[in-house]
């Protein structure tokens, strides 16, 4: 297990890749979605370790890297900011002297993606984004989902992750079709571990008014080449709103996946795998 040093916090990352060392081949950077860990995306990496080295990372307080004081979060609030995390992103390619590399990144850490890629597009060659989009701002829709959010994360009995078919009801609302249970298992292991005050920052901070403007802004500022994938029956993104955000900008390249919810390089792995490779070899 490796860690490094970023603002101050230890991050987890590591490397699946068929080279003696990483750096033989272009670096592909994956990122998780809010309250996850790198480890559903680990299939995916191994799927194109032949072409990509690939690189996967828990970001702050999620998975196995650590997370800011419960203090600093409460007294700092930009620590829970999608900008923030971005920054974090820049400072693991600094860490580990890596000038530019290839980024998929899904749900929340899309939008932490978008604003790295409005930052710093000359450290990313070509951008996919799943499961990502641009909404517009409802304050009764947002106030409820920040009630209802609040509650998920404050009630969070570790022994939720003994009963045996909690996974199955936990990852049913982001699913269309089924994905092996040991994916199911690892998703509510890592939701049961994220950090309270890091789970409830990003959640605010990712639906937000603020988002509502910021976000339109990064789609159609972007530089980079940039593939987004929707799932055609994703409950948490509806691909609609992949499809808006996707229309901002013609850097966007949109693909909808049918048959497939919120998790659709689980759902539909081989056709997932074709769509990305061809976007990112051409």
């Amino acid at each position: 297990m490796a860690y490094v040093d970023i603002n101050g916090v230890k991050h987890y990352y590591e490397w699946i890749t068929e080279s003696a060392h990483p750096g033989n081949k272009p670096t592909l950077l994956f990122v998780h979605g809010w309250a996850g860990s790198a480890r559903y995306w680990e299939s995916t990496a191994r799927a194109v370790a032949a072409d990509y080295d690939c690189l996967l990372y828990d970001m702050r307080g999620f998975g196995r890297s650590e997370a800011a004081p419960a203090e600093a979060m409460l007294e700092h609030v930009e620590l829970g900011t999608m900008e923030n995390f971005a920054e974090d992103l820049k400072a693991l390619l600094d860490a580990l002297l890596l000038k530019q590399v290839y980024l998929n990144a899904h749900s929340l850490g899309g939008s932490v993606a978008l604003y790295f890629l409005e930052r710093y597009p000359e450290r990313v060659r070509k951008a996919i984004l799943t499961c990502n989009g641009s909404f517009e701002y409802d304050e009764k829709a947002f106030e409820a989902f920040y009630r209802f959010g609040g509650y998920v994360v404050k009630f969070r009995p570790k022994w939720l992750g003994k009963i045996p078919l909690a996974p199955y009801f936990f990852m049913s609302r982001f699913l269309h079709r089924p994905i092996p249970a040991s994916e199911k298992r690892a998703f509510l292991d890592d939701f049961l571990l994220a950090d309270e005050a890091t789970a409830l920052g990003t959640m605010r901070s990712a639906v937000s008014q603020h988002a509502t403007v910021a976000m339109p802004k990064a789609f159609a500022a972007l530089q980079v080449p940039t593939l987004l994938v929707s799932g055609q029956h994703d409950k948490i993104t509806p691909a609609e709103l992949g499809r808006q955000a996707a229309e901002m900008s013609d850097r966007i390249e949109y693909v909808m996946m049918p048959k497939t919810a919120h998790f659709p390089m689980l759902e539909d792995p081989n056709r997932y795998r074709e769509i990305m490779l061809d976007f990112l070899n051409r």
